[in-house]
Parts: C-alpha cells; sequence; structure tokens
C-alpha cells in the first residue's frame, strides 16, 4: 500500500485541535516528507513503513517549541493514530489523503485543450 501522497491531518491536543498538512514522497527509493501547519514548515525526520503503519518524528516551534512522534495506521485514503510530545498525553490523529485536481486539459488528446 502506499502511503505516498498529501494529507490533511486534524490532531486532538490537550490546548485544541490543530490542522496540518503532511505531504510524504519519495526520493531516490527513501520515503521522506514535510509537515505545514501553525505557519511553519518542517522535515519530517526517520521516516518508516511497516505493512499499513507509517511512522516519523518532526520538531516545530508554533504554538509551542516541541519534539512530536506520529504513529498512524493507513486505510486506504484515511489514517488515523496518535501523536506523542515528550511526557505530554498522546493526541489522536486522522486524516485524509488529497486526491490529485483533474483538470480538463488532463482529460483531452494531446494538442487539443480548450484555453479560456
Amino acid at each position: 500500500m502506499s502511503v505516498e501522497g498529501t494529507w490533511d491531518l486534524s490532531i486532538s491536543t490537550p490546548v485544541g485541535r490543530i490542522k496540518a498538512v503532511v505531504t510524504l514522497r519519495r526520493v531516490a527509493g527513501v520515503l521522506t516528507g514535510t509537515a505545514e501547519g501553525a505557519g511553519q514548515e518542517v522535515a519530517l525526520r526517520e521516516v518508516t513503513v511497516h505493512g499499513d503503519r507509517v511512522a516519523w518524528k518532526q520538531a516545530v516551534t508554533r504554538p509551542l517549541r516541541l519534539n512530536l512522534a506520529f504513529d498512524v495506521t493507513v486505510d486506504g485514503d484515511a489514517l488515523h493514530g496518535v501523536s506523542r510530545a515528550g511526557r505530554l498525553p498522546s493526541s489522536q490523529v486522522a486524516g485524509v489523503r488529497r486526491t490529485a485536481p483533474v483538470s480538463p486539459a488532463a482529460d483531452a488528446p494531446a494538442g487539443t485543450a480548450e484555453t479560456a
């Protein structure tokens, strides 16, 4: 099962719900990625896949400076799991994979795309 793609995450934390966007991709055969949220973009570290489980670590500075560890299970275009930040209680994570938008030009035969 491929875990690559752009994922819209919702993280239920003790201080409220946080939205984030995680992008996972393979570069030279290695799974890597980034996370965006709270006005910052950070690289994912130690991204691993074991069957339908994906884990990664990331450091954030907003709203607090934290080192986060995610462990989620992917089921098609949905995921769920937990995020941990040190001694703080774990937070529930849920997400959906974005589907690539299809433009009219993508469906048209070569050389016949309509222009506006």
